[in-house]
């Protein structure tokens, strides 16, 4: 699927262990941004500067990567394209590029010390495009995986996925990173009893695990209310997620808002929340997953 949205471009660099990487996205000038971040344990980079209350009013770029902590280097990289291409906050010095940044723990599926750098992220940049996103394994979501509480011989592939609502000229995409503690909830009623007693055997404190995204409207939105679209993007994931959330997770969203078309805030939030529910669920067998259809929430 393209992205609807004019002038914003994704990337991707996957470590030829197919086990980790990292993924950008590259946003508009002007484009303002805020966050939410509710899991307990997150990994992350420049999230601060876009508390509605801080100066900085817009955003270059953002970055969701694999590597726990140490993946964060890539937005390095990011920064450095960035400057060459003269964006970023002005200041005395030249330009300073904000780019946020998300991190997953994919250190004990692969190599540990096959992590995304600075150069990596500069690749990702740089070979970013418009094009129809890839999902899957690749980029940040190379090393994801889903249902860690069922232990290693229980858990499936998660991976990078997106999905996006349409509403007249209102465009929302959800670009998320799949790598839950839990199960996808493709709309059960009801959670599976059978993990829920088995968490006494499970290392709660593992940290392999964080669901983390970007999503992107054409709304014009505030720093405030970019916040409020990412709350709701936490709602999709717990919708899509059982359980979302946890105390060593990292579970986190940034909302950017490139501001071409006049939108009321609440109908993005809820757009959003149907977007990211709609592209966690698609990561599974293909009879699991949706289609996006016009006014469809």
């Amino acid at each position: 699927m393209t992205i609807g949205i004019p002038d914003v471009r994704v990337g991707h660099w996957t470590d030829p262990t197919g086990e980790t990487g990292c993924s950008v996205v590259l946003f508009p000038e002007g484009t303002t941004a805020s966050c939410e971040v509710r899991g307990g344990a997150p990994a992350s980079r420049e999230l601060d500067v876009l508390a509605p209350d801080k100066m900085v009013p817009c955003a270059d770029a953002a970055v969701l990567t694999g590597g726990s902590a140490f993946g964060l280097a890539a937005a390095d990289g990011v920064m450095r394209f960035l400057e060459e291409s003269g964006r970023g906050v002005p200041t005395p010095g030249g330009p300073v590029p904000i780019v946020p940044t998300l991190a997953l723990f994919d250190l004990a599926v692969g190599n540990p010390a096959a992590r995304p750098t600075a150069a990596n992220g500069y690749e990702a940049a740089r070979t970013a495009t418009g094009l129809p996103i890839v999902s899957g394994r690749i980029g940040a979501g190379a090393g994801a995986y889903t249902a860690h509480w069922r232990g290693p011989g229980g858990r499936r592939p998660g991976g990078l996925t997106y999905a996006e609502h349409r509403w007249d000229d209102v465009v929302v995409g959800a670009l998320c990173v799949v790598n839950a503690y839990g199960d996808i909830d493709y709309g059960a009623a009801d959670i599976e009893l059978d993990a829920v007693t088995q968490l006494h055997d499970i290392d709660l404190g593992a940290r392999m695990h964080t669901t983390i995204g970007v999503v992107v409207t054409n709304a014009r939105l505030d720093k405030l209310g970019c916040q409020a679209v990412a709350q709701g993007a936490h709602d999709g994931l717990s919708r899509a997620l059982t359980p979302p959330h946890g105390r060593f997770d990292g579970d986190g969203f940034i909302c950017a808002a490139t501001g071409s078309v006049q939108a009321d805030v609440d109908v993005v939030r809820l757009m959003a929340l149907a977007a990211v529910t709609r592209a966690i669920r698609s990561v599974g067998p293909p009879h699991t997953r949706h289609t996006t259809t016009r006014r469809s929430l």
